[in-house]
């Protein structure tokens, strides 16, 4: 095994150590590191559904005006590099080696770090060393005791709330929202696209705590669709039609308005953005996974669909712009995701449906997804390997059908991973 190797056994090791929520330890880390966070600016990005999208397309926007970006965000689909971005290239082994071992050798903590605190680390550390003038970050879970609220961003984006991680976060909307609005920071603008009045109410009462220019969805700017797949932006200081994103789904528009409003305060800022910079930007960003189709001979589209709100999203898509396909689903959930609901939204759209399992301890066991699933769609059956259950729905694929996988980004990383192996870039058919 090489050192590459023993390095990720090492990381994904210390996900035994559990989710550990507080900063204690991430500030010992970034001490001993030097504070690379301090070398840098940073947009914070927290939110339910739709953060990595919007960070993609924020880095992507800065990138068309030749600024040095990295990007940081999570789970990876197929390889750990692709976690810590930087300029649009995922780090190499090499980098990931060196700034694992900067981080460990920096450890001289109470406590272990956990894997999420640990790649954080690596994340500043590399963007600091390779000398990032902006890095737009991701939240990992919540946003309040997040590893990565240590930053002190020029700007905070929330994207949405809903139910999640209710273990760490609360059962309810405005519990959530209050630890997602805990990245909010002393004088440094928001920008957000929450619409619970609950939730809205928890913004507002962080960002006037810390005398925080808030600019919300809906009231400061809006979205308006068009037919053609463009949207208009009503913007805080300016209006921009016929706007374009590369990303697939209706529900992207709004998540490119919060790009834009990102880039509007932005500006404010300092940091000028151009219409044709921003425009090029939004054409340009890659976010992968996310209603991607990687195959046409059979026809197969990836989404993370990993909640509530995902999975109906997933499911308008379908139904809208594959109604004349014959659906198969290939779906496996985690055990910490309303999958009841969620299979309620995915499989009545679907004609066939294979429930599975990917690798990661969390997923739920196939015999739980079938008994739900199959009431709900007869033609159901499990097959426990993803890569096998993403196989078998190819090979029975006709030319007007479709393959869905979805339900967990971790699912789809494990078919990406397969199609990978397939080499489907040079195969026009799977039978």
């Amino acid at each position: 095994m090489d050192a590459y190797s023993r390095c990720l056994d090492e990381m994904f090791g210390l996900r035994r150590f559990g989710i550990k929520l507080g900063l204690d330890t991430m500030r010992r880390l970034l001490d001993g590191l030097g504070h690379p966070e301090a070398a840098f600016q940073a947009i914070h990005v927290a939110g339910t559904n739709g953060k990595g999208s919007v960070a993609a397309m924020v880095a992507s926007v800065l990138r068309q005006k030749g600024i040095r970006t990295g990007l940081y965000t999570s789970p990876h689909l197929v390889r750990f590099n692709e976690r810590i971005v930087i300029d649009g290239r995922p780090i190499n082994d090499h980098q990931v080696l060196q700034a694992y071992r900067r981080v460990r050798s920096a450890a001289q903590t109470d406590r272990e770090p956990t894997f999420f605190e640990c790649t954080t680390a690596m994340a500043l550390a590399e963007f600091a060393r390779c000398e990032v003038e902006w890095a737009i970050v991701e939240t990992g879970m919540g946003g309040r005791l997040d590893a990565t609220n240590i930053l002190a961003p020029a700007l905070s984006v929330i994207t949405n709330i809903s139910l999640e991680h209710r273990e760490y976060l609360g059962n309810t909307i405005r519990a959530i929202a209050y630890e997602k609005a805990g990245i909010i920071k002393p004088d440094t603008p928001v920008v957000t696209g929450i619409r619970q009045p609950s939730a809205v109410a928890q913004v507002e009462a962080a960002a006037a705590k810390n005398r925080a220019p808030l600019f919300r969805l809906g009231k400061d700017f809006r979205v308006r669709r068009h037919p053609n797949g463009s949207f208009t932006y009503s913007g805080i200081d300016r209006t921009w039609q016929q706007m374009k994103t590369s990303l697939a789904g209706s529900h992207q528009a709004e998540n490119a308005g919060l790009a834009l409003a990102a880039c509007e305060v932005l500006h404010r800022l300092g940091l000028e953005l151009s219409p044709d910079q921003i425009r090029s930007g939004l054409l340009q960003t890659s976010w992968p996974g996310r209603l991607e189709v990687v195959s046409t001979e059979p026809f197969v589209l990836l989404d993370g669909a990993h909640n509530l709100t995902a999975a109906r999203n997933l499911a308008r898509h379908l139904q809208t712009r594959l109604s004349e396909r014959s659906i198969t689903l290939v779906v496996g959930i985690l055990d910490d995701k309303p999958y009841r609901g969620m299979l309620q939204a995915m499989v009545p759209v679907c004609r066939k449906v294979i429930v599975t399992r990917p690798r990661i301890g969390r997923g739920l066991p196939v015999d739980t997804l079938l008994q739900v699933a199959r009431k709900m769609n007869p033609r159901t059956q499990a097959v426990g390997d993803v890569k096998q259950a993403l196989l078998q729905a190819m090979a029975a694929a006709g030319p007007n059908d479709a393959v869905v996988v979805a339900g967990s980004l971790y699912v789809v990383g494990e078919a990406k991973a397969a199609l990978e192996e397939m080499d489907l870039d040079n195969r026009t058919s799977i039978h």
